[in-house]
């Protein structure tokens, strides 16, 4: 489960989908601690980014407050959206496919018909308050298991005309906040009916997330100097037709 959510968070394609699915391969119930534990073990992933963009977040007030920004819609809607969340969406297989497919077909469309102007912005620092709050907007999306995370903040940046790679870093920075506050949240109303053991178990997790995540960020970044996301698009795609027509 750390592997998978290492590989896939930062990729277009929903690491809570993945561990959903995942678990399902491995005949893991969604019990309360299985549901925490694929929402906490993201913080592993989070810690990759503090790591490799260090520089960036130490000190630099106005990233932050883009960031901070951006974070406010998906912290004004998750309080309220909470329960629905992870007792009726997380471990529902079927919402996780649906929004796999969906979203692999949009990202296949969408990257038909985008072009990059010439004028988009290039630097994480630039990008404005509006835009900031644009992107985080669509980041409310992704609280629908399989949605993504990434894919949803990466297409509203591209959207209101962020440079490619400016969008995935912003996307990468993006996740402390939000995925901070999704773990802490979540712990506060879980945590104290989990036992000792458990905890050992979502920091081994953790650590494995954080070790893998390194090489899935920079594996993107290389990525997309040559390359659009419409292979996530096809990919996801095909997850969802294989769960669906063999799996089941």
């Amino acid at each position: 489960m750390g592997i998978v959510e290492g590989i896939t968070e930062f990729l277009p394609i929903s690491s809570t989908g993945h561990l959903i699915l995942t678990a399902k391969l491995l005949a893991i119930g969604q019990s309360e601690f299985v549901k925490s534990f694929e929402i906490s073990i993201q913080l592993g992933a989070v810690l990759a980014v503090v790591v490799i963009y260090r520089d960036r977040l130490i000190g630099q007030i106005r990233i932050w407050k883009k960031l901070l920004v951006a974070f406010m819609p998906v912290a004004l809607a998750g309080v309220p959206l909470y329960k629905l969340v992870k007792y009726h969406l997380l471990g529902n297989n079927q919402v996780v496919l649906w929004a796999l497919f969906l979203g692999g077909l949009f990202l296949i469309f969408f990257e038909m018909l985008y072009r990059e102007k010439r004028e988009a912005t290039k630097e994480i620092a630039a990008v404005s308050y509006p835009q900031a709050l644009t992107i985080g907007l669509f980041q409310v999306l992704a609280v629908i298991p399989g949605v993504s995370r990434s894919a949803a903040s990466i297409i509203g940046g591209l959207i209101v005309g962020l440079n490619r790679q400016t969008i995935v870093e912003f996307s990468f920075l993006l996740a402390v906040p939000t995925m901070l506050a999704a773990c802490a949240w979540d712990l506060l109303k879980s945590a104290q009916v989990f036992k000792a053991e458990q905890f050992l178990t979502l920091g081994m997790g953790g650590i494995v997330s954080f070790a893998v995540a390194v090489a899935a960020i920079k594996f993107l970044l290389h990525f997309i100097k040559r390359h659009s996301f419409i292979p996530f698009g096809i990919y996801r795609v095909l997850v969802a037709l294989i769960f669906w027509l063999v799996i089941k």
